[in-house]
């Protein structure tokens, strides 16, 4: 059946919800309205080496994942917008993929038709690598670290739009049951990931 994106990063809930658990309040917004381009905490004097030009393409080896990545903005609403089912998209509002701060992918899990871009995701594990290929032939390596399934209502928008250390990448689908009547799947499933470091 058809995922609903837009739906997995509006942010229903009034809150965001820690992988601990905990409500943060004071800290939450939007999930398709992040905190704006200061997304890196820790040392300014950090440097990192990020290609030049736009990311166009995800491979993930352990899934088998050779997927097109396209620009995602905002819709009128507030909402991402939503790649096609056989691509996947990198959000335009926060740090490009090996940029300082949490570059965000999102792709569909399935359509009417059968599986989507992010169908096997869940089954990536800690130490599984992501590479993002970039225009110019150059990639940036990342290491997968945990992986998190959240409500709707409970989507970790601080910890996914939060400022970090250095580079990070969020993988997004939607995952759980499926609400016939919303049309959408009822939960998020989020992988987080590390730049790889040589």
């Amino acid at each position: 059946m058809a995922v609903v994106l837009t739906v997995l990063l509006t942010g229903a809930g009034a809150a965001a919800v820690s992988r601990a658990g905990q409500a943060d309040a004071a800290t939450a917004q939007s999930a398709a309205s992040p905190s704006g381009p200061d997304h890196v905490r820790g040392s300014a004097e950090k440097h990192w080496s990020v290609p030049s030009g736009d990311p166009v393409r995800v491979r993930i080896p352990a899934i088998g994942v050779v997927a097109s990545l396209v620009p995602l903005g905002l819709n009128a609403d507030g909402t991402l917008e939503v790649p096609s089912y056989d691509r996947a998209g990198w959000y335009v509002g926060g740090p490009r993929p090996g940029q300082p701060g949490p570059a965000v992918v999102a792709a569909h899990v399935d359509s009417r038709t059968g599986p989507a871009v992010f169908y096997r995701l869940k089954e990536l594990q800690p130490g599984h690598e992501v590479h993002i290929d970039y225009a110019g032939g150059t990639s940036v390596g990342f290491v997968v670290r945990e992986a998190g399934r959240y409500s709707k209502s409970g989507f970790p928008t601080a910890e996914v739009y939060g400022r970090t250390e250095g580079p990070e990448l969020r993988l997004i689908t939607c995952t759980g049951t499926f609400d016939r009547a919303s049309r959408s799947y009822r939960d998020n499933l989020v992988v987080w990931a590390d730049i790889h470091r040589h």
